[in-house]
């Protein structure tokens, strides 16, 4: 990582997944917070999901980072406000708050004491009035993850920053092996199998499941039934540990073949592989099957394109402006969440199909259009062109 950036001042906490948690939100706080303390801030992390019971202090390239566990609030709203006050206490400098996750979540009134950039997903069609509230704060300033967020905030009158997620494109790019294996050897699959691939946290609400698992495997199980060659690799929790469904009983429903669909091993999803391993399996993808009810971003979409896979996705909320010209995009229909009051889009199963039959039918191997597309996601790009010029507007 370079290490001749620009140098700020001030105190920056960051409220989300922990420093090197296995998820999307701890993969983008880890690159966010080491690039805090390259820039001379001091920073903090205040977990949500990651760490719990005592602190801890991270090892980041750049010095330590104090570590507070998550509180006993489901959220952290009974620590979050309090850990931030704690850390700045003393601290004659400026300060900034950000917060990598769902802004409706933050209820404690303690939000109200300090400035805090909002760095929020809005994976809806509409924009939920509880999301709306909260982002209308005086004190907060939203930073849209999307240009679809930029766009609904921006509708509503609501002036917003725009800081995307980033890739590392150092680490996801395309490659033949997982560690000393051979791709299709570690996967066991033949050189000519047909691979779609499927990165999505299993965790539901209820009855509805926002990575539309129920709508994109029976539409594989549509497509493989003319396609013997095809395979489903689900990187996921198969079973739905962690509040998901159990995705074994929909793969039963459908007749799939069980030779026609691989998980990966629980351990090894549940401690998060190597990114470099993970970059091996997006390319051995053939195609990205990535709809959903509504992304706030999707960085497997992005990090998949790095790769030279290209992608399948949703034509609503952010997913749209996060694919390249020569990757799909799909059909649906309105779908109420009462939960948020807002709506999302249930994926066509008739046009993942039509997309799959597309996406066999077209060249195989990596796409260089995909590849350059996703460039622009690079983290260090992102720094530089978004994260730097919002950080000294908040931080005076």
């Amino acid at each position: 990582m370079p290490t001749n950036k620009e140098k700020l001042n001030g105190a920056v906490s960051v409220w989300s997944n922990s420093y090197n948690a296995p998820t999307g939100y701890g993969q983008q706080a880890t690159m966010l917070v080491d690039r805090l303390k390259r820039s001379g801030l001091d920073v903090a992390m205040l977990s949500n999901y990651g760490l719990e019971g005592i602190p801890s202090t991270i090892k980041t390239p750049f010095g330590d980072v104090p570590h507070y566990p998550r509180g006993i609030d489901l959220y952290s709203n009974d620590s979050g406000p309090v850990d931030h006050k704690s850390f700045i206490a003393g601290k004659d400098k400026p300060n900034l708050f950000i917060s990598l996750y769902d802004v409706w979540v933050m209820l404690a009134n303690g939000y109200d004491d300090f400035p805090i950039g909002a760095w929020t997903p809005l994976d809806h069609v509409t924009l939920p009035p509880k999301v709306e509230k909260f982002l209308r704060k005086d004190n907060v300033t939203p930073i849209a993850m999307s240009p679809h967020g930029v766009r609904q905030l921006t509708e509503k009158g609501i002036e917003c920053e725009y800081a995307p997620h980033a890739i590392d494109t150092k680490v996801y790019k395309p490659t033949t092996k997982i560690g000393r294996h051979e791709i299709n050897a570690y996967m066991g699959l033949e050189p000519d199998n047909f691979v779609v691939g499927v990165v999505a946290a299993n965790k539901a609400s209820g009855l509805v499941h926002r990575k539309a698992f129920g709508e994109l495997i029976f539409a594989f199980s549509l497509f493989a039934k003319a396609h013997p060659d095809a395979v489903l690799y689900l990187h996921t929790d198969a079973v739905g540990q962690a509040g998901g469904w159990n995705l074994l009983n929909i793969l039963n429903s459908t007749g799939i073949r069980k030779d026609q669909v691989i998980f990966p091993n629980p351990n090894d999803y549940r401690f998060g592989l190597a990114q470099t391993d993970l970059a091996a399996l997006y390319s051995r993808m053939d195609v990205l099957l990535a709809p959903s009810f509504g992304e706030g971003f999707g960085v497997p979409a992005v990090e998949a394109q790095a790769c030279g896979t290209r992608v399948i996705g949703s034509n609503w909320a952010a997913t749209p402006d996060l694919i390249s010209e020569d990757s799909w995009l799909t059909d649906g229909q309105l779908t109420w969440d009462a939960g948020q009051d807002a709506w999302w889009m249930t994926p066509s199963i008739s046009s993942l199909v039509n997309a799959l039959e597309e996406s066999y039918k077209a060249e195989r191997g990596p796409s260089q259009v995909a590849i350059d597309f996703a460039s622009k996601f690079d983290v260090e790009k992102v720094w530089d062109e978004h994260w730097l010029p919002i950080l000294k507007k908040l931080l005076k």
